[in-house]
């Protein structure tokens, strides 16, 4: 028996409640179907499944139960129609960009990117003969002056990574809709319970489930949202051939996760605004950007598109990264890491780690500079990380 969610559900109930699929036997935790294949109770059964005219699972790489319970919960959280969960997040992204351009064809992306995500467009996008023209994300004229004739998706993240810019997704939106693009936003920074995309115009979402999803550094996964239409003509063909897909004992996992989202979420967006104060009364800090602060350089964007701050920090230490990594050296409480979302209190600095393979010049233009470090909230009490940061600023 299946439990559909109700559309009048908050988060907190869809994420515990949400696209729940129960065997026979009722139990209570959903159940991991590990399984790459599936039975049928006859020879016209399978050929009526595999044309599509019959209900049922064919093959675990196109989908399972428990796959398929978290990709109807992450539906209902994003209000999306359709999801396919994938194995990690750069599979999701890489996914949701090639699965609808071919050669001849252009994206506009922000340059304010994951190292990752840069690499994508920059490099193996063109290796098909598809063009790219990056932007500073946060003016939309620069966006609407990379328009070509054959421009056919957008991408962009935001909040950004690692510096915390805001682009204003309904703007970038509308530029897309006047040309026939799609928008393709990765909203991993804000979370679904701060941002919802699609309904500020986006056309597609794709997340790294590996962060606040699973929450606990436990697993590689994504996640594609989009409406029906858009996945059955685009993804579902990419989706089936290419592997992208996530294993049901991970899908499991999310599941799992996602129980407790809005609980870890909130503690870590408090303690994150917490360490984001302290941090901009500090001498030793030459900079704080945070989103949930007035002084934040696109506080009205936010304002208009997020209900919340974020998880992240970014702050910028006088002295370099001789100063960085001092600090880092000397926390107690916080892991250095290049993780993010966990129930850990994480740092990093990003110009040595997830964007060292950026060009200095590439760097700099994103605002990351040597003394440049990321701090993704945990859900320890505040007052110990507090304490750890005002020690770890006594060493530099």
């Amino acid at each position: 028996m299946s439990k559909s969610p109700n559309k009048n559900w908050r988060p907190a109930t869809t994420l515990v409640h949400g696209g729940t699929l129960r065997s026979q036997y009722g139990e209570m935790s959903e159940a991991i179907y590990l399984t790459q294949g599936f039975a049928y109770d006859s020879s016209e059964a399978a050929e009526a499944r595999f044309k599509g005219e019959a209900d049922g699972y064919i093959y675990a790489r196109y989908g399972s139960p428990t796959n398929d319970m978290f990709e109807k919960r992450m539906c209902a959280l994003e209000g999306a129609e359709e999801a396919r969960a994938t194995a990690s997040g750069m599979a999701a992204i890489t996914a949701a960009l090639m699965c609808q351009l071919r050669a001849g064809d252009h994206i506009v992306a922000a340059r304010a990117l994951f190292g990752s995500c840069r690499w994508v467009v920059e490099t193996l996008a063109p290796r098909y003969g598809i063009e790219c023209t990056l932007v500073d994300g946060r003016d939309l004229a620069n966006w609407e002056a990379a328009i070509k004739p054959n421009t056919k998706v957008f991408f962009l993240e935001s909040p950004t990574n690692p510096t915390l810019e805001v682009i204003d997704i309904a703007g970038v939106a509308k530029l897309a809709n006047q040309v026939g693009a799609r928008l393709v936003v990765d909203n991993v920074f804000a979370t679904p319970l701060f941002q919802r995309p699609l309904e500020l115009g986006a056309h597609v979402v794709v997340y790294s489930a590996t962060k606040h999803i699973d929450g606990q550094g436990r697993s590689l996964a994504g996640v594609i949202l989009s409406d029906r239409e858009w996945v059955l003509e685009h993804l579902q063909d990419y989706y089936r051939h290419t592997g992208p897909a996530m294993s049901p004992f991970t899908a499991w996992t999310l599941i799992k996760g996602l129980e407790t989202l809005p609980i870890r979420v909130a503690q870590q967006t408090s303690n994150a605004a917490k360490i984001a104060d302290f941090l901009a009364e500090q001498s030793k800090v030459a900079k704080v950007i945070y989103p949930g602060r007035k002084d934040h350089p696109q506080a009205d964007i936010i304002a208009k598109q997020m209900t919340g701050g974020s998880t992240l920090v970014c702050f910028e230490l006088k002295g370099g990264k001789e100063a960085a990594f001092k600090l880092q050296n000397a926390m107690e409480v916080v892991t250095i890491s290049n993780n993010l979302g966990d129930t850990r209190s994480i740092i990093t600095h990003p110009a040595t780690t997830t964007h060292k393979n950026l060009s200095d010049e590439a760097r700099t233009e994103l605002g990351i500079s040597p003394g440049t470090v990321r701090f993704s909230a945990g859900i320890e009490d505040a007052y110990d990380l507090l304490e750890d940061f005002a020690q770890a600023l006594k060493q530099i």
